[in-house]
């Protein structure tokens, strides 16, 4: 804004307020205007209609009585058709919406609980924005949008809840945990049982191979020796299979294995069932 010879010149966005003899004269629109400063006139001052942002940091407490700071964010302007009220009713502005918005805050969050403060900031924004609106229209001044853009807690409540946080993912993951082992556990089990009974189906087919062989040995030794019966041949095939066994035992250097000849167990038995 600029005035040299009774001309003077008001900015985009900005206008000014004239008075002659000091009182309220017109409000001057962005351009060119003559100013008779012979006659009284003089420019009292200028004033924005630009948006601006007021940031207020409140203290309070919640219903749980915990201290936080909230911070929210005022978006105002002034009005050009009420610019004589925006610029000569109030002295201070910001400190003016600041009271406002302590006073609702203040009002406000002491009736929720600290969980309940940060899902409803959109509430308590909207409580200022209704409360600054009603009052601030009535001096010139619009109010644009109210955010409530951050909820500090004290330092040592967030360290807490950062504490059950993490204590409650321990617990989901120990549960999760637990639930893969004991899945784990039930495969194992599935699969020893399948062995065992692949396992059984195989010891059942070697004997079944065993006994099979016997019956075709026994028989074939029939035939082919004249004279011998089936019993003579197993006897045979018994005293055999002892030879076999015994030099088995006998190969190995780390055998514990004591055999005891019938007549001895028989006559030991028969001495304990005495006594």
């Amino acid at each position: 804004m600029g005035q040299a010879f009774g001309c003077m010149q008001v900015d985009q966005s900005n206008v000014a307020i004239t008075e002659q003899f000091g009182k309220f004269d017109d409000v001057l629109e962005p351009g060119c205007h003559c100013l008779p400063w012979c006659f009284g006139y003089q420019v009292a001052g200028e004033l924005s209609l630009r948006v601006q942002q007021l940031d207020v940091r409140c203290e309070t407490k919640t219903k749980d009585n915990v201290f936080v700071t909230v911070v929210a964010s005022v978006q105002y302007r002034a009005m050009a058709e009420k610019a004589a009220d925006a610029f000569y009713k109030l002295s201070n502005t910001k400190a003016q919406i600041q009271a406002y918005v302590f006073d609702v805050i203040r009002a406000s969050v002491p009736k929720l609980h600290l969980d309940a403060t940060f899902e409803q900031k959109n509430d308590i924004a909207k409580a200022v924005e209704d409360e600054l609106e009603k009052a601030m229209s009535a001096y010139g001044f619009e109010i644009v949008q109210t955010l409530i853009v951050d909820i500090e807690p004290d330092i040592n409540v967030k360290r807490a809840m950062n504490e059950i946080n993490a204590a409650a993912r321990m617990r989901v993951a120990a549960n999760e945990k637990a639930e893969a082992e004991k899945i784990l556990q039930i495969k194992r089990a599935e699969g020893e049982a399948e062995s065992k009974y692949l396992s059984g189906l195989g010891i059942a087919r070697q004997r079944q191979a065993i006994v099979d062989g016997l019956r075709d040995s026994v028989l074939a030794f029939s035939e082919n020796v004249p004279g011998t019966s089936a019993k003579d041949v197993m006897d045979m095939v018994l005293v055999t299979q002892y030879f076999d066994t015994m030099k088995e035992i006998g190969a190995s250097s780390k055998s514990s294995s004591v055999f005891i000849p019938a007549w001895a167990w028989c006559s030991e038995r028969h001495r304990l069932t005495d006594s």
